[in-house]
């Protein structure tokens, strides 16, 4: 059932999420996280910048009443399970941002200032680092 990927950090996209609210796959068969991993791919490809943070993919994060649902994640850090995503370019974008800034910080905490526009309303649950709980 688990599967080895790298530490650091990384994005795990739910692979079989629904494509949105009212439709679980669009008109070719595709569902929204499959569509979604296929986005973040080619963004992070296309910029540099982006190279530090793993794109990865697994299927069910269990955020089923959410849709196009991913894990920012890094070794040691507070991770966020983010959702509602329209799975395009847009917003692998803004998450691949988020995922940079959240890399970049010491405990995985970004200021509110700092979260790109296209992440702002989609946190739905923040998780601790194994042997830690926030304060």
């Amino acid at each position: 059932m688990l599967r080895a990927v790298e530490d650091g950090a990384s994005v795990v996209v739910c692979s079989t999420c629904r494509l949105s609210t009212e439709s679980r796959e669009d008109a070719e068969g595709r569902r929204g996280g499959a569509l979604l991993v296929e986005a973040m791919h080619a963004v992070r490809a296309s910029d540099p910048a982006y190279q530090g943070v793993a794109v990865q993919d697994m299927p069910c994060l269990f955020a089923c009443q959410r849709h196009c649902a991913v894990h920012v994640r890094g070794t040691g850090k507070v991770g966020y399970v983010l959702g509602d995503f329209t799975p395009d370019e847009e917003a692998a974008r803004a998450i691949l941002d988020y995922a940079v800034r959240h890399a970049a910080s010491e405990q995985g905490v970004v200021r509110y200032a700092d979260w790109p526009q296209g992440v702002k309303g989609h946190f739905i649950v923040r998780t601790p680092p194994e042997g830690f709980v926030c304060s």
